[in-house]
């Protein structure tokens, strides 16, 4: 009896996404885009987890998927654990936050996590090891920066201390940059 082969296509795997939305004042309207950019996105990932930080950080993954609700970055910072201490950004402190809630257990092989932020920390611990550690257990990390590139290491932002701890920086302050990061990392 000869042997037809049968052939399947791929199963296509899809990847688990953390975002991590910085709501400062620096970035506010990149912000509220960003939030929004997640009901788009929202179908491409079999799990999104999505958080917003200014020096604390709180996840909003219930609220995103809440379809009635509107996407309010005031609403959001009004949360009570966006704002930790004194409202201005501590990304050491919010990295450190997020390892100790989602390292561990949560990140994995599948993982790719999104931070979108100014990386102005306000000179404060820049929480490198936190961040080495979500990359190391992470497939990937990617950082969207609002601000040009020229603004990046200068006064108390610290991108390039960042970076080596993130599969790729981009500068996303235009739809095109946007798509072009996506279509980069696709």
């Amino acid at each position: 009896m000869p042997l037809e082969p049968a052939f399947r296509y791929p199963r296509v795997s899809k990847p688990d996404l953390y975002l991590l939305c910085d709501l400062s004042g620096s970035v506010g309207e990149f912000a509220s885009f960003t939030m929004s950019l997640l009901y788009a996105m929202n179908d491409e990932f079999t799990k999104i987890r999505s958080f917003v930080f200014v020096d604390g950080i709180e996840e909003v993954t219930q609220v995103l998927e809440d379809r009635r609700t509107v996407l309010d970055a005031s609403h959001l910072l009004a949360r009570s654990n966006v704002v930790w201490a004194d409202g201005h950004s501590d990304y050491g402190n919010v990295f450190e936050r997020f390892w100790d809630a989602c390292g561990h257990a949560a990140l994995g092989p599948k993982t790719t996590v999104i931070i979108t932020g100014d990386a102005r920390n306000n000179y404060r611990e820049p929480g490198v090891l936190a961040l080495r550690a979500i990359k190391e257990r992470a497939r990937r990390v990617y950082w969207l920066n609002p601000e040009p590139r020229s603004k990046w290491d200068t006064t108390d932002s610290i991108m390039s201390l960042y970076a080596p701890y993130c599969t790729g920086v981009f500068e996303a302050r235009t739809l095109r940059q946007l798509a072009d990061f996506a279509r980069g990392i696709a």
